[in-house]
């Protein structure tokens, strides 16, 4: 994921506030986080959306001003009123966790249609997420798959994940274990652990690929780096037998795989709360 800075997007503010905003980005960028939350405050008394994110953003970290949830939510509230993405994604995601707020999952579903609808590719995956499992909204695997894959043909890796294991499943779609494979690499290119985890166990049991033990190993190896449990108990489980007897030495105990991890179907991702936003690149 690349990273927008505000200071890139000031051609859409005119005269003394860009010159405004542009010398809080600045001041920011300098560390002068006082006189940033200063500049930030006088632009968004004034109704400039960003500078209503930018200031939100500071005073839930606490920087250039004292820490305060309750300011940084009614400041978040005006900037996405006024139709920032950041702010309303944000928002979606602090009314779906409740980090903040009373959780509501129908008020986060409103500011991530909103978030959405602008485009954003975290946004329509969260949203995607809670239509796959029901949350403030009547459960649709096709409209979940339809969200999926608006955000990963952007680029969203946990999109094509998820993608990839609707497929995988037949749900919203025609099971289709070649389609499903072809979206976990996308998101396995990215990095991404648990699809790196599940390419190894195609690649090993030949589903939706020709069976490949080099290719299972390799795809296994680089999750099992990234920590993955069930990577690294597959890669011990393919460990050519020796011929000796199975029993360990004496005062060792036997190695075995780690057992699998059951992991929840992967939630949205939070969007790193901070001035600058984050934008999908394929």
């Amino acid at each position: 994921m690349k990273k927008l800075p505000i200071l890139l997007v000031l051609a859409l503010v005119t005269g003394a506030q860009a010159q405004t905003l542009e010398d809080a980005v600045a001041a920011y960028q300098k560390g002068e986080l006082e006189t940033a939350a200063q500049q930030f405050a006088a632009l968004a008394e004034a109704g400039d959306a960003k500078a209503q994110y930018n200031l939100a953003v500071l005073y839930e970290k606490g920087e250039g001003v004292a820490q305060d949830s309750d300011k940084a939510l009614a400041w978040y509230q005006k900037a996405a009123e006024a139709g920032n993405v950041n702010a309303q994604y944000n928002l979606g995601l602090a009314y779906e966790t409740g980090e903040g707020v009373a959780q509501d999952y129908g008020k986060a579903r409103a500011y991530y249609e909103k978030a959405a609808a602008q485009g954003d590719a975290d946004a329509q995956c969260a949203l995607g997420l809670m239509y796959k499992m029901g949350l403030g909204v009547e459960r649709g695997d096709a409209e979940a798959c339809r969200l999926f894959r608006l955000a990963a043909d952007q680029g969203n890796a946990l999109a094509q994940l998820n993608l990839g294991a609707m497929y995988g499943e037949g749900r919203g779609v025609e099971q289709d274990h070649r389609e499903a494979c072809r979206w976990y690499r996308r998101a396995a290119d990215q990095g991404d652990t648990d699809t790196q985890q599940r390419l190894g166990s195609m690649y090993e049991s030949g589903k939706g690929v020709e069976k490949n033990i080099p290719m299972a190993r390799h795809w296994y190896g680089l999750a099992a780096s990234q920590g993955d449990a069930r990577a690294q108990g597959a890669l011990r489980s393919m460990r050519p037998k020796s011929g000796r007897s199975p029993r360990a030495p004496p005062n060792r105990p036997p190695l075995c795989p780690l057992p699998r991890q059951c992991r929840p179907w992967p939630r949205g991702r939070s969007r790193p709360v901070s001035w600058t936003r984050r934008s999908s690149s394929s």
